[in-house]
């Protein structure tokens, strides 16, 4: 079960032929977890969810069911329909996947909570056994979870509903629930929100960071002194500054071919950012083959 940790939202590795290259993604992963992760997360925002079709899904869940780390791996869903979102549910369940990472069906603006609250409710009628942490990202979902309304869920869910990725940064700061996981959608958040009682964090760019911000979670634990943060939230504001999907794959296509391809409408940095995100990340002293926050 997924407890307090560094987790990251992985990448989809993509052919050319615009396909799900499942192997790839699965190996990247694994690099990830090998170098600092608790834990790796499939099909979220960054790994293109809502882009990738539900047989590409099935396909990988399928791969990761005997892994030697699948305890460490996660599923998002990443689908706008209630049926496919059911449909790979199901359909990982069967492979004894039974926590998940769901936001709200995107697309059409001015959610409500009596209406997300049945997307949850209809969810969790149809597979009761399941775990889920719900994701507020209002940029994407155009839905605001309030602490309020996180309470009332768990409250009617208590079985179902175990924490929360906070994209739009509005709850880590003032929801207090007991035994419940609270997980900021930025490293840069990693420790003050440890210090206000959240679990960790899951994020697309710990795929980069992984052995900064497991350092940085580690010397809390064990309340040490903090001298790793301050490049932590350096690194991650130089990725803010573009698109996390692009920026990511541009960053790791340039010493791996295999992240070159994105889905469309989705493209690489051009080369005027791509060049400011690596001179940026040079003047950090900054690069993955030696993040190990030595």
């Amino acid at each position: 079960m997924i407890s307090r940790g560094i987790y990251s939202a992985t990448c989809s590795i993509i052919n050319e032929d615009y396909s799900l290259n499942v192997e790839a993604t699965i190996d990247h992963a694994e690099f990830s977890i090998k170098n600092g992760l608790h834990g790796a997360i499939f099909f979220g925002s960054t790994g293109q969810s809502q882009l990738i079709d539900l047989n590409s899904k099935k396909d990988l869940i399928s791969k990761i069911a005997n892994h030697k780390l699948k305890k460490k791996f996660y599923l998002g869903t990443g689908c706008n329909s209630l049926k496919e979102t059911l449909d790979l549910i199901r359909y990982a369940y069967e492979y004894d996947f039974k926590e998940f990472l769901i936001m709200p069906p995107a697309y059409y603006k001015g959610n409500t909570e009596s209406g997300v609250y049945n997307f949850y409710k209809h969810i969790i009628e149809k597979m009761p056994k399941i775990k889920i942490i719900l994701y507020n990202f209002e940029k994407l979902s155009s839905f605001l979870f309030t602490p309020e309304f996180v309470k009332k869920l768990v409250v009617d869910f208590p079985q179902n509903i175990v924490g929360v990725k906070d994209s739009s940064y509005n709850l880590f700061q003032n929801l207090k629930i007991k035994n419940f996981l609270i997980f900021p959608g930025t490293e840069a958040k990693l420790l003050d929100g440890l210090k206000l009682g959240c679990s960790g964090t899951i994020s697309a760019v710990t795929q980069v960071t992984h052995s900064l911000a497991r350092k940085v979670f580690d010397d809390f634990e064990k309340k040490k002194e903090q001298s790793h943060n301050e490049k932590l939230i350096a690194v991650r504001k130089t990725f803010d500054k573009h698109n996390l999907i692009s920026a990511l794959h541009s960053y790791f296509s340039v010493k791996e071919i295999k992240f070159k391809n994105i889905l469309p409408p989705l493209v690489l940095l051009n080369d005027k950012d791509k060049k400011d995100l690596i001179s940026e990340l040079d003047n950090l002293n900054f690069e993955i083959s030696k993040n190990e926050a030595a």
